[in-house]
This record gives structure tokens, sequence and C-alpha cells, in this order.
């Protein structure tokens, strides 16, 4: 069957997978994770507008200069879907693994694994991107958001890390408060907001990054325990969470956009708020409500198809969509800046707007097969064990120097031109954690 396999092209392989797919997964699970990256993709493609005014480049944000697309955010900011899901799925994860007589640290490991493994190609890529612009002198002005920007998809998972480190913690709460366990975080939340918008303790804000996502963590958690899944139930969770949400925007502090917008001086992301925590609620009650008929829906062959495919190559996907957009707009100002003398928010822009997410997508895929082996995992049969105090070292060394880099970007004033110090720390944790590079062919 391995010979079989490699023959086939990639939809075939899906089509495989999908009849292999046995009758207890919530395929539901897997279609709101691929949607949601499509909507991810989609979006920052859509945001980020690269615009040449008087022969000088703009990386333009279409949330500062059509401000009514703030709006639209609502929906294009899909965060909160991605920790509902992953509190399903680590979940499951977690109780099969107490069933296996697993302890923490296998099952650490093998998240962490595939966490990290398909982020360390891009720093690489991205390493040699800054010492190359460094040899020949490039304006760093340049380099510094743009590298930024595209490392910014790695920024959900170093959140996401902070928050698999905790599950047996946070589903342990769970099996003994229930729901009470998602509202004592929903409580600590709006503390800290309090203290953020009300004393103006804003380094406190930092501290809602656990908070906020945890709690909607423990929203996907309930739903596997089946306590979300009556329809008309859900349906009020949505009411209420968009009632908060639009409470929020209109009486308190919080911006409109549930993204960041250039210029503004409160981002309701970063770090997260009370508009992150409703919006989740928002979410996670209209889609939770609509999951019956989906599911019946994805009972059908191709549709059920194009989800696995899409969930096969997922975290490639994610973390190089950014990247091929800076350089299809590099390769676009090289040609004299061919396409990007169009102004972001016009009628000419939004009608070719199509056109441009045509090409990236085209460029997108081209770049998948090269970097999905680091995503397809070849699996360990007998993994050495590795002390949960060495995957917490690990895992920590990783997040910071991601954090660093998501934030400033890789240029330095060094001989080098890079932050060679943080760009190797997520390397340094990824060995210190034991990732072992096997790949399939």
């Amino acid at each position: 069957m391995t010979d079989t396999k490699k023959k086939l092209n990639a939809w075939e392989q899906a089509a495989y997978l999908a009849e292999k797919t046995p009758a207890s997964r919530n395929r539901y699970v897997d279609f709101l994770r691929a949607v949601s990256i499509i909507i991810v993709i989609f979006g920052h493609w859509l945001v980020v507008a690269p615009y040449i005014k008087e022969g000088e480049i703009f990386l333009s944000d279409i949330l500062s200069i059509s401000p009514w697309t703030q709006w639209l955010s609502w929906i294009l900011q899909v965060m909160p879907i991605f920790f509902i899901v992953g509190g399903f799925s680590n979940s499951i994860s977690w109780q099969s693994a107490q069933k296996r007589g697993e302890g923490y640290s296998p099952w650490l490991a093998a998240r962490l694994r595939r966490l990290i493994t398909p982020v360390l190609p891009i720093l690489a890529v991205w390493a040699v991107i800054g010492i190359i612009a460094n040899l020949f002198n490039a304006d760093q002005s340049i380099l510094q958001p743009a590298s930024a920007f595209a490392l910014l998809p790695a920024w959900f998972l170093v959140v996401y890390i902070v928050v698999v480190s905790l599950v047996p913690l946070v589903f342990k709460a769970w099996q003994r408060f229930k729901m009470a366990s998602f509202w004592m975080l929903v409580a600590a939340a709006i503390l800290i907001d309090i203290a953020v918008f009300v004393f103006g303790w804003k380094a406190l804000g930092w501290v809602n990054y656990v908070f906020v996502w945890v709690a909607v963590h423990q929203f996907g958690i309930a739903w596997q325990a089946q306590i979300k899944s009556d329809s008309r139930k859900m349906l009020f969770w949505a009411i209420g969470g968009l009632a908060a949400l639009i409470a929020l925007v209109t009486f308190g502090p919080y911006p409109i956009s549930m993204v960041s917008v250039q210029g503004e001086e409160i981002s309701n992301t970063l770090p997260p708020n009370l508009t992150m925590l409703a919006l989740g609620i928002f979410q996670g009650g209209l889609l939770l409500s609509l999951e019956a008929p989906i599911r019946k829906w994805l009972d059908k062959k191709k549709v059920w198809t194009a989800t696995v495919l899409i969930n096969g190559m997922i975290m490639t996907l994610f973390l190089w969509h950014v990247t091929v957009l800076i350089l299809v707009a590099g390769l676009a100002l090289a040609l004299g800046g061919f396409g990007l003398g169009i102004a972001p928010g016009s009628s000419a822009w939004w009608l070719t707007r199509p056109i441009w997410i045509l090409i990236l997508s085209t460029v997108l895929l081209t770049l998948v097969p090269i970097f999905l082996r680091y995503e397809r995992l070849r699996k360990i049969e007998k993994p050495a064990f590795i002390p949960a105090w060495r995957l917490l070292i690990g895992a920590l060394f990783f997040c910071v120097g991601l954090a660093i880099l998501t934030l400033n970007g890789i240029p330095a004033d060094n001989f080098l031109g890079i932050r060679f110090i943080e760009l190797a720390l997520p390397f340094a944790g990824a060995m210190i954690a034991g990732i072992i590079f096997s790949t399939k062919n």
C-alpha cells in the first residue's frame, strides 16, 4: 500500500484518508479548522496592502485606510475558533493518553513536536533573507516590519503552546468545576481589564493571554464533553456574546476592530481583552448551533475529502502565507512596482483583489510541497522519554525567541544584520525538548 500511496496525487491521498475516517470522529472540528485557516489567509492577504507612492513603498493597512472594514474583523478574526477547536482536540487527546497509561511528558512531547517542527524552516529562511539583505545593505526600515509580519502567524503558536502545556491542569479543573472553571477565568479576565483600563496598570494586561484564551479553550472542552450540544442554547450563548461585544465597543474603551490597526492606541488582541472573550462566546455559540446540519453535509465524499486535504497541510499554509505575500510584493517592486500603484481602498483596488489572491494562492500552493514534510512527521515507534522539566524549558526557549521575533522582526545592528540570538532560541528550545526531525518522504 505504501508504494501505491506514493503514486497518488494530493486529492487522491486525501480521498484515501477520508475513506478510512472512523465513524466516531467529529468531522465538524476538522471543518472548522480548515475554514478558519482559509479565512486567516485571505484576511491577511486583504488587510495588508503594499502600495507604491512617488517611488516609495508602503505596507498599508486597509483597516486604517477604510475604517468600515474594521467591522469585518468580527468575522475574519477567527483566533477564538482555533482555541475552541484546540480545547475539543486536546481534551480528546489527553483523555486518550490517560487511558493508554501515558503520562504528561510523552503526551506533551508529541504535541510540541507537531507544533514546533514546522516553524523552524521558516525561521531558517528568514535568517538567510536577513543575512543576504545585510550584505546588500537593504533598507532595514522595510525588512523589520516585513519580517515581523511574516512571522506573525507564529505568534498564535506561542500562545497556543502555553495553553497546551496547561491542558492537564485545566482539564482537571473542568472535571471538578465544569462550567464554573470557565466562569472563573472570565471573572479573572474582567478583573485584569479593570486593572488595565481603570487603574492604568497596562503591563498587567499581558496576563490575559492566559485567562482569555484558556477560557475560550475551556469552551472547547465543554463542547467535547457534550455540555455545549443543544442548538437552541448555543444560539442564546451567541446572542449573549454578541450583545456583550457590542456593549464593550460602544460603552467601553475598546476599539471596533478585532485585530490591531495601525495608529490605534488600544489593541483588542495585543494583549487580548474582554472583547476577544465576547467574540469567542459569540462565534462559538453560533458555530455550535450549526453543528448538526453541517455534520450531515460533511458526510458527502467530496466535501469531507476537501476538508481532509486542507487539514493535511494546515500548518504549512498557515506559516507560509504571509511570507508569500511579502515575496510577491518584493518581486512586483523589483519589476518596477507592477500592480502596486493602485491606491488601497479604491474601487480599482477592490476589483483587482481576486487577481491578487489568485496569484498569492498559486505561489503558496507551489511552496507547500517543499515544506509539507516538516508537518507530516514520521511516527516514532519508541520515542525516548523526555522529562517534563526539559520539555517545558525547551518550550520556554522556543516561545521567548519566537515572541521577540514576531514583535520586533529579524534585523539587528550587528555584523550579520539579524537577531541571531533570538533566532537561535527556538532551535535551542527544540533541541532541549528532544525534537527529532524525522519527516515523511
